[in-house]
């Protein structure tokens, strides 16, 4: 399965249906992969194999901005709590 060929389209419906949300792809993202790698793709099938060096490649992309409002911590505020006096 992994070297079967298959369409543009195909593989980008089951990237998404494989990937998590924060991993999710769109036409434009694969046009821009094909760009940016074509040393990668030197035909025009796409395969399942090249799944693995497109999830790397979308990884080296910083997460956009409504992205990274979920990752945030909720408090920024540093919190300090009285601990117990010992004594000596």
């Amino acid at each position: 399965m992994m070297d079967t060929i298959i369409g543009k389209e195909q593989f980008l419906i089951e990237h998404n249906r494989l990937s998590p949300i924060n991993l999710q792809a769109t036409f434009a993202l694969l046009t821009r992969f094909r760009e940016e790698r074509k040393p990668l793709l030197k035909d025009i099938d796409w395969s399942f194999k090249l799944r693995a060096p497109f999830i790397s490649w979308l990884l080296m992309f910083p997460l956009s901005h409504t992205q990274k409002k979920k990752y945030v911590r909720k408090s920024t505020k540093q919190v300090f709590k009285n601990y117990p006096e010992t004594k000596f």
